[in-house]
């Protein structure tokens, strides 16, 4: 399968409301997804150092 803008939406998603404390409304997901392509520079995000992907969803968390 090749990766997506829509796979990797989906991924953001499914890692930010895996654990249940939060949903994707806490977060600005389409924002977490632009950084997270500038940084990886593909669609594949499963490839980024978990701590990477927190500290970028994390900047994105709304308040």
């Amino acid at each position: 399968m090749s990766e997506t803008c829509e796979s990797a939406t989906a991924y953001v998603i499914a890692a930010l409301e895996a654990k249940g404390t939060a949903t994707r409304d806490d977060f600005d997901v389409p924002a977490i997804v632009a950084a997270t392509r500038g940084i990886t520079e593909s669609w594949d995000f499963q490839a980024i150092e978990d701590a990477t992907f927190w500290r970028i969803a994390a900047s994105f968390l709304r308040v």
